[in-house]
């Protein structure tokens, strides 16, 4: 797999989550903080993340938790219908990935692989996928995997 190596700041969030298995629940997750980002006038240009914070080999599919993401200024003030966080800068391999289920589920499978293929060990810290603009017509997404300097 092709990637590139990028060193991200730290980013400050607004997000909603879900706990559950993943899969087509997380779409309507995202769904949410792109209508909220919309009505605040955020989602132009927006830089958003979908986090699964839990391996499904590891976690139980009902306790699985899925963060939805969008980018905000810092001195944006959040009202309380999401949630307020950050997101750890740091040195991350990314590789940009066809936006569908089939074609981010084999990625996933095959970055451990890369990573070790690679030489890079990964970061405690959870995988992001990256998305830009409202992700109308984008047919990619970048998976971000932080590893350790």
């Amino acid at each position: 797999m092709k990637f590139k190596v990028e060193t991200f700041p730290n980013y400050r969030i607004a997000y909603i989550r879900r706990i559950g298995p993943y899969g087509p629940d997380n779409i309507e997750a995202m769904e949410y903080i792109k209508k909220w980002a919309k009505e605040k006038n955020l989602l132009e240009s927006a830089t958003l993340f979908a986090i699964p914070q839990d391996r499904p080999e590891t976690t139980l599919p009902d306790n699985c938790r899925f963060d939805a993401c969008i980018v905000i200024p810092n001195d944006y003030d959040v009202d309380n219908s999401v949630l307020e966080g950050e997101i750890l800068g740091g040195k991350y391999l990314v590789y940009e990935v066809k936006h569908t289920a089939d074609a981010i589920q084999k990625a996933y499978h095959e970055i451990y692989q890369s990573l070790q293929s690679n030489g890079y060990e990964m970061d405690n810290k959870p995988i992001l996928e990256k998305y830009t603009g409202d992700m109308t017509g984008n047919p990619s997404c970048e998976i971000c995997v932080p590893v350790k300097p």
